[in-house]
């Protein structure tokens, strides 16, 4: 039976949660889950329901700090998921052009398409350290352009866009008539730049993020979308079709999270200074391997230099109990993603295997 690509899911996250486990996971790409006996939390401080009508002001009033922004542009959602889904369904409509970033994010590619939007595509090339050269979106922009899609960090590379290209891309989007979305959910892990969102850039620009992949709190669905009031307003309209009412025990616990962040941060820091340390180790034994590697993030994505990633895969999870993501689920099947964010003795062990598997699948093909 052929599926309307108008009802299917997605792939990558079918795959995820039914095939990614391992005994040494590499294949995930959050900070390892903070725990809650470190939150200084008491039960008195929770409660069932509350009083959150659009946003529970407590929340919305720690997000706009965090992102120095109103809070009339901030919309609170069920994790960056659902928050691009809100933003991608308020800016387009069937027909409308919508230029993504190869490669990408599944899901901000299958949701597109799941709104029936006109997909065109903008190659991040692996040569290229996958940056974005503002002059190839302004040559595939067209007159019916929406919006443009993009990462940042890049997921699954890593690699970090610039103010400036930023700032040009966001011109074209404007003279185009155009809306920028940049999916920021892991710039929380450039620690030594001066960073900040790119939604400053201009009204064009809407932003999602969330505390899910930079903090390790996956389970609180704090997300969140940047955008101009107007259109804030919109979507908070547009969400009482999906969401409704958030669940408000994980409201509370996020305001708690935001109000000590640092020392949430301070542990994610650690653990991504003690994995990166492992990585490079790692990459300086393997010639097999190929590719950019960034300063920051949680995720690397080196290339195969010879024979199948997903046969490499399952020789990986089968014979070492270690996983790793196929490059196939964004579009580049000679690569494979590395998560980082994991335990770091678990990390470290998990690349050991994974160095192993590389010399066994090498040897039998020499």
């Amino acid at each position: 039976m052929t599926v309307s690509p108008h009802t299917m899911g997605s792939a990558y996250l079918e795959w995820a949660k039914l095939c990614s486990a391992a005994k040494f996971n590499l294949a995930t790409s959050g900070i390892m889950s903070y725990p809650l006996s470190e939150l200084p939390v008491r039960i008195e401080d929770l409660e069932i329901n509350g009083p959150t009508v659009y946003g529970y002001e407590p929340l919305q009033e720690r997000l706009a700090r965090k992102c120095g922004v109103s809070p009339d542009c901030v919309v609170a959602a069920n994790g960056t998921a659902m928050a691009n889904h809100l933003a991608m369904a308020a800016v387009i409509e069937p027909g409308d052009d919508v230029l993504v970033e190869r490669p990408t994010y599944g899901p901000l590619l299958e949701v597109a398409q799941y709104l029936r939007a006109n997909i065109r595509r903008l190659d991040r090339r692996a040569e290229n350290d996958f940056q974005i050269n503002p002059d190839d979106v302004k040559a595939a922009v067209s007159p019916k352009t929406k919006l443009i899609v993009l990462t940042n960090l890049h997921n699954p590379s890593g690699a970090f866009i610039s103010e400036e290209t930023l700032h040009r891309i966001g011109e074209i989007a404007a003279q185009a008539g155009a809306y920028v979305l940049v999916d920021e959910v892991y710039l929380d892990t450039v620690y030594d730049l001066p960073v900040r969102s790119s939604f400053h850039l201009g009204p064009q620009f809407i932003v999602t993020n969330s505390l899910t992949k930079a903090y390790g709190l996956s389970g609180l669905r704090c997300g969140w979308i940047l955008a101009e009031p107007n259109l804030a307003h919109r979507i908070w309209r547009l969400d009482d079709l999906f969401g409704a009412s958030p669940v408000h025990p994980a409201e509370r616990l996020s305001v708690i999270a935001l109000d000590h962040l640092d020392r949430i941060d301070a542990r994610a820091r650690k653990i991504l200074a003690a994995n990166r340390s492992a990585l490079e180790a790692f990459f300086a034994g393997r010639s097999d391997l190929s590719g950019f590697r960034s300063t920051w993030g949680t995720v690397a994505f080196p290339a195969f230099r010879r024979g199948s990633v997903d046969e490499f895969c399952e020789l990986l999870r089968a014979r070492y109990e270690t996983s790793v993501v196929p490059g196939r689920f964004f579009d580049m099947p000679n690569h494979f993603r590395i998560g980082l964010g994991g335990d770091p003795q678990m990390t470290a062990e998990a690349l050991r295997r994974l160095s192993a598997a590389l010399d066994e699948f090498g040897s039998v093909r020499s």
